[in-house]
């Protein structure tokens, strides 16, 4: 019986009844329940009419059974449809009774203006709206093209997918790959086996990977490559915009820029920009200048043209240098580096602490100029070279562009050298003046001149290491010659006024210089002192936060909102525009 017919006895029935108990209210209640129980049946006999696969033209029909059993033969034009998808071919079996169609020669299929498939040969099931199609097979989608040789459609859930390797055209991308499905109401393709995308700009290549055919959004998971001229990106869990060259990679990640390696727990890259940034347990490798760079954010910029980097660090800013054969580790609120090899300058900024095996120091700020080999220690200088401290106003650091070696000291105003008497208990040797000018040798400070309104104690030893006496010195310059960080002569210049006093004969009081201020509690001892309590206590926080989302990164990445949102975000710019034309229209005077 045809659904129509069932419809028109279920409906006669109820009139029927509702005639009868019209009449007796009592019954009102039994009628709605009726009534209720009827229009369920009407829904579910509708649901259960399942729609039939309609031939709508061929040129030919052979009714005989002998070629197909079961099937009616069409040939020539063939048209089919079946719930809103047509097909046509050169021939096509239609086996009625089990809603099923096999077609051949030139089959395409279409569902509105979503999808357009060719192939030689389709079959096509109308109670599953599932079909199949092979022989040199094309999908067309508004956005991409596939092809492959053998292409699965269910209607039903919206999805179309392969194993037989394709290749998908898009925009200006290519895609490659063993397996594939697509997801029409997404407009997106999931593969999970090698893939491979190229385009002008990069090539991307990963095993697991979504791409969005509108937006050209792909999304990565497991090890990935993302490799452009420019640049080479490895993650296992990122999200890259091949339109806009744009990427976000969240696990195990890192991005070779020349010579640098960007490393990170959060990356963003903009190619274009030539811009990167990196969030948390961030590590900037620059393998010429042999300099290594760490916080917990830093950015990146890169000039194309000039290929002069800059580099910007906090939270836990560390630069660590080689030199001379050492490790040079330098902390500051913040850090900039900019510049290439030969010209490259380091400016550190709030609490500046640095420390090397022979050699530690604070400041306010630092300046530092690879090419004059020049370093300035400005706001509150201190330098510790092995047991002796240098204070002073400004303080100037010279290194040697040849042997790439500390060369020389400036120690300009207040000029002060502090070194603890190895002997005595408590006995300071002290040098002050206006100025000091050190000489290194092999990192050791080796000879000191202080000048103006010079002014020396240090504690007097024979050759037994016998005590002397301790000695004050007043004149106009001093100049001290060292030997492993102790001082083995010194000469006196001009208005010389020296005496040598007997321990005893030399009180307390007298024994340290106007602005004596011994700081060895402060002294940078290893590279962990660098770092104020503050920035340890921000470490640990955010090594808390740090484990938490490597937990959320083993998951594949959430789709970003401008994914999500794309095809509304365009219709809507596309609106303003036609908006602004429209305006410009009316606007502009005619000629």
């Amino acid at each position: 019986m045809l659904l129509n017919d069932k419809i028109f006895l279920i409906i006669n029935g109820f009139s029927s009844f509702y005639l009868n108990l019209a009449q007796n209210k009592s019954d009102l209640k039994n009628t709605f329940l009726y009534i209720a129980f009827l229009l369920l049946t009407i829904t579910f006999s509708t649901a259960q009419e399942k729609k039939k696969i309609i031939i709508e033209n061929s040129d030919f029909v052979d009714m005989n059974q002998t070629e197909i059993p079961g099937a009616i033969v069409f040939t020539g034009n063939v048209r089919i449809i079946h719930n809103g998808v047509r097909m046509v071919c050169n021939k096509a079996y239609h086996f009625k009774d089990e809603n099923y169609v096999k077609a051949f020669g030139n089959v395409q299929m279409n569902q509105g203006d979503t999808i357009t498939m060719n192939s030689r040969y389709a079959e096509y099931n109308g109670d599953k709206e599932f079909a199949f199609a092979t022989g040199d097979v094309v999908l067309r989608s508004p956005e991409s093209t596939l092809t492959t040789d053998t292409v699965y459609f269910d209607k039903k859930n919206q999805q179309a997918f392969y194993n037989t390797y394709g290749t998908i055209r898009n925009k200006e991308n290519t895609l490659r790959s063993k397996s594939g499905r697509y997801y029409v109401d997404q407009k997106k393709y999931k593969f999970t086996t090698a893939v491979t995308v190229t385009n002008p700009e990069s090539t991307i290549k990963t095993n697991n990977l979504d791409y969005y055919e509108n937006s050209g959004h792909a999304y990565v998971f497991g090890p990935s490559t993302i490799t452009s001229k420019e640049n080479v990106i490895y993650t296992e869990n990122g999200f890259y915009d091949t339109t806009n060259d744009i990427g976000k990679l969240s696990k195990n990640s890192k991005i070779t820029l020349d010579n640098k390696i960007i490393e990170g727990d959060d990356l963003y890259y903009d190619r274009k920009k030539n811009y990167s940034r990196g969030i948390n347990n961030v590590k900037i490798t620059d393998t010429i200048n042999k300099v290594i760079a760490t916080g917990h954010y830093a950015e990146l910029y890169r000039n194309a043209a000039t290929k002069k980097d800059s580099m910007i660090l906090t939270k836990r800013a560390l630069v660590k240098t080689l030199v001379e054969k050492d490790t040079l580790f330098m902390h500051g609120k913040k850090i900039i580096v900019s510049g290439p090899q030969e010209d490259r300058v380091i400016r550190a900024f709030n609490n500046v602490r640095f420390y090397k095996s022979d050699m530690s120091g604070k400041c306010d700020s630092l300046h530092s100029n690879n090419k004059t080999q020049l370093t300035k220690m400005i706001g509150k200088p201190i330098l510790w070279n092995n047991e002796n401290q240098m204070t002073g106003d400004i303080m100037h650091l010279i290194g040697n562009n040849k042997t790439q070696k500390l060369d020389s000291l400036k120690v300009l105003n207040n000029a002060f050298i502090i070194q603890k008497d190895s002997l005595s208990k408590n006995g300071y040797n002290q040098i002050k003046g206006q100025n000091l000018y050190g000489k290194f040798v092999d990192s050791k400070l080796k000879e000191v001149d202080v000048v103006k309104n010079a002014e020396v104690i240090y504690y007097m030893y024979n050759d037994a290491n016998e005590f002397i006496g301790i000695n004050k010195t007043v004149c106009s310059k001093i100049n001290l010659e060292l030997e492993e960080n102790k001082i083995d002569a010194i000469t006196f210049f001009t208005k010389t006024d020296s005496h040598i006093y007997p321990e005893a004969d030399f009180p307390e009081n007298a024994r340290k210089l106007r602005g004596f201020l011994w700081r060895g509690d402060e002294r940078i001892l290893s590279k962990d002192d660098i770092f104020p309590a503050e920035e340890i206590a921000l470490d640990d926080k955010i090594q808390i936060e740090a484990k938490k989302k490597a937990i959320a990164a083993e998951k594949p990445m959430e789709i970003q909102k401008e994914t999500l949102e794309y095809d509304d975000n365009k219709k809507a710019e596309e609106k303003k525009t036609e908006k602004k034309t429209e305006v410009k229209k009316k606007t502009t005077p005619k000629k």
